[in-house]
């Protein structure tokens, strides 16, 4: 580790310490982005991945994760919400539960994942929010239980930058080909299937 370089803090540490700085009873939206810093891309898209796996979820949170992937493609450092958001307040008692729900589940994925290959991490960033953006687009198939594989690597994707894992990165943007690949298939099987029944009965 070079000498300007902090020394990594797990998301779940970090995460456990984070009321520590909150001030009063409720904190801003925009404050916890702020607190968040870089992790915030991860840990917005990992929600939404969770989200995503619900029965009917999954076309909603297709629309909204079009919005940090955008802002990942085009190389913003942390996500940005409208102010109307931003200014939107949280009970520290309520954050403080769902943190202490997260925290133990954190640290049991943080065996698997850890910081390797900050380089290409970094590298990938515009790809990996063009390949976002085409996943949750696939979070919007109407076929039955098309979700679950763009959810999955969603999922995996988030995991990597939360934990600055290059490796993980690696395997989750090949992930991600195959998943859109998949959908591509099932999508021009759709077609073709369409276009033959209409040759068999075309009133």
């Amino acid at each position: 580790m070079g000498p300007d370089m902090k020394p990594y803090v797990p998301t779940s540490a970090h995460l456990a310490g984070l009321l520590e700085r909150a001030e009063g009873d409720e904190v801003t939206v925009g404050w916890l982005i702020g607190q968040l810093g870089a992790r915030s891309f991860g840990l917005t898209l990992f929600i939404m991945a969770v989200i995503a796996l619900v029965p009917g979820a999954s076309t909603i949170v297709g629309v909204l994760i079009a919005w940090p992937a955008i802002q990942m493609l085009l190389g913003y450092r942390a996500p940005t919400l409208p102010g109307v958001f931003m200014r939107r307040k949280i009970a520290v008692a309520r954050l403080d539960r769902a943190i202490r729900f997260a925290v133990p589940r954190l640290r049991w994925l943080e065996r698997l994942f850890r910081p390797r290959w900050p380089t290409w991490l970094r590298a990938t960033e515009r790809a990996t929010g063009l390949l976002m953006l085409l996943l949750g687009v696939t979070l919007i198939s109407p076929f039955p239980f098309s979700h679950l594989i763009p959810a999955a690597v969603i999922m995996l994707l988030a995991l990597a930058y939360l934990e600055e894992d290059g490796i993980a990165l690696l395997v989750a943007l090949v992930a991600a080909l195959g998943s859109l690949t998949i959908t591509a298939v099932a999508l021009w099987g759709a077609i073709e299937a369409a276009g033959s029944i209409d040759q068999l009965w075309p009133f």
